[in-house]
């Protein structure tokens, strides 16, 4: 299903700073993580997984409408947006698929649903893969993926992203600027959904937070980890006992509609959601949209 838009639809807005008022935090490898979650406790529950190099913040549109349907969780991943972004830690994605799960643990969850972006895709098949692996887990009930690299082989990172890989990439991570982070969103989002000089400020605060430019060449490995994974993450959405969907944003250079085409080849049976004009970052520039194709993905079921 193609859905054609020409501009952002309007979502109510949750400011940075209210978010974090919003937020607490829990400890995880004796790190501080932030923490959000809201909605009613005996609803479903349903988990937020954000993307690279943003944080949980890029839901906050479509936070109020997914809060009165569902018992919503989110958190900003261990070295992004508001939690701890230590320099000697080793980033990997498996990892953070551990937090996901320690977190839902905390906080009582058996059974969950979820929706992650680009890196959080990763996440996501990280915890559909170990669906049927022994341990102790929360069960994974569906899942839903915005635009994210999940065909090594299909992704096309910008040039800041291959950059930071390079055995350079340090350097970069001490030198970027806001300007580069600009330019690089810039290019990413569509045409007619182009962000706002406040919301890149606001993407610049959430990334130097607690000096988050010191480990983003050490974050950017999760490129190599989808290499090194790939037939375990691509082989986790092939599984047909998983209800999945993927909602794309077919502008985006990174993992636009070549990404698409790719999932339509490689996934049985696919549920997807195109969304034309719309780039890199769905949820953000066609919040409305998104939201009506996830429910309409969770109607099914």
């Amino acid at each position: 299903m193609k859905t054609h838009l020409t501009s952002s639809s309007a979502g109510s807005r949750i400011s940075l700073s209210d978010w974090a008022a919003g937020g607490r935090r829990i400890s995880y490898r004796g790190h501080s993580i932030f923490v959000r979650s809201g909605g009613d406790p005996a609803a479903e529950p349903l988990l937020l997984i954000h993307g690279f190099p943003t944080a949980s913040w890029d839901w906050e549109a479509l936070w109020p409408a997914l809060t009165e349907r569902y018992r919503v969780y989110t958190f900003d991943l261990i070295g992004f947006g508001l939690s701890a972004k230590p320099r000697v830690y080793d980033y990997a994605i498996v990892d953070q698929a551990n937090l996901c799960e320690a977190y839902l643990k905390g906080e009582g969850v058996h059974a969950y649903h979820v929706l992650a972006h680009d890196y959080g895709d990763s996440v996501a098949q990280e915890l559909l893969a170990r669906r049927h692996e022994p341990g102790a887990r929360p069960k994974i009930l569906s899942v839903a993926l915005l635009n994210g690299g999940l065909f090594p082989e299909a992704h096309r990172p910008v040039l800041v992203q291959r950059l930071l890989l390079s055995p350079l990439g340090f350097l970069l991570s001490k030198f970027n600027s806001r300007a580069t982070l600009a330019k690089s969103m810039r290019q990413i989002f569509g045409p007619e959904t182009q962000p706002d000089d406040a919301l890149i400020d606001d993407f610049w605060s959430l990334l130097n937070t607690n000096h988050g430019q010191a480990v983003m060449h050490k974050l950017i490995h999760y490129i190599l980890e989808r290499r090194q994974n790939r037939a375990r993450w691509v082989g986790a959405l092939q599984g047909r006992d998983v209800p999945i969907k993927l909602i794309d944003g077919t502008f985006d250079p990174i993992s636009g509609g070549h990404m698409v085409a790719r999932y339509k080849e490689l996934v049985p049976q696919p549920d997807v959601t195109e969304l034309d004009g719309i780039g890199h970052y769905p949820q953000v520039e066609a919040p409305n949209a998104v939201l009506k194709a996830y429910l309409a993905f969770r109607a099914t079921q």
